[in-house]
């Protein structure tokens, strides 16, 4: 018999060079609240292989430039931050993204994987996007990467019926009385 190592084993193991670390969307929400919105617990609980989520990749090694200013408008947040985050509004297997020359910065960086394993709140997502900073944090489209369900900023639009279709009766309810609060 062979031991297969688990997700959440290889997830602890997992590094990123220059103090990147995956963003824990849960903590970012917490401290944001209206301006920083993330997918329920009741909707992360349905998320399947094949399906694609939304991480961001940031080190706190980098700060703003000093060319860059102390503040700037965040377009994802639609307030003000101290630190750009570059977004890629798609992943690349279903949108043409043609290629982007942007110098590296230190920025952090949101992008989308698709979901290739999942147990229960780990997960394994293969990248799905070219990445502006893999020079400083080593991960490139098509890499794996390990991430627990917190680490999820969004689920993509194209999901949402499928995921509502398989929902059980009790989560529907769940989910009508989330987006009731929402309001």
């Amino acid at each position: 018999m062979t031991f297969s190592e688990s997700i959440e084993s290889r997830f602890d193991k997992q590094t990123f060079p220059n103090g990147y670390e995956l963003v824990d969307g849960v903590a970012m929400n917490a401290e944001n609240g209206d301006h920083f919105q993330i997918p329920p617990e009741v909707i992360k609980k349905y998320i399947t292989a094949g399906q694609f989520v939304e991480l961001r990749l940031d080190s706190p090694r980098f700060s703003v430039h000093e060319d860059s200013p102390e503040k700037c408008y965040c377009e994802s947040c639609e307030g003000e931050a101290s630190k750009p985050i570059l977004r890629h509004e798609n992943p690349a297997s279903l949108v043409d993204i043609p290629p982007q020359n942007v110098p590296s910065r230190g920025w952090g960086e949101d992008f989308w994987v698709r979901i290739t394993d999942r147990d229960g709140q780990y997960f394994v997502g293969a990248v799905d996007n070219p990445l502006y900073e893999a020079r400083l944090h080593g991960i490139k489209q098509a890499d794996e990467v390990l991430f627990h369900a917190d680490h999820m900023l969004a689920i993509h639009g194209i999901h949402r019926h499928e995921i509502v279709v398989s929902m059980e009766a009790d989560d529907l309810k769940r989910l009508a009385q989330w987006l009731g609060s929402q309001l």
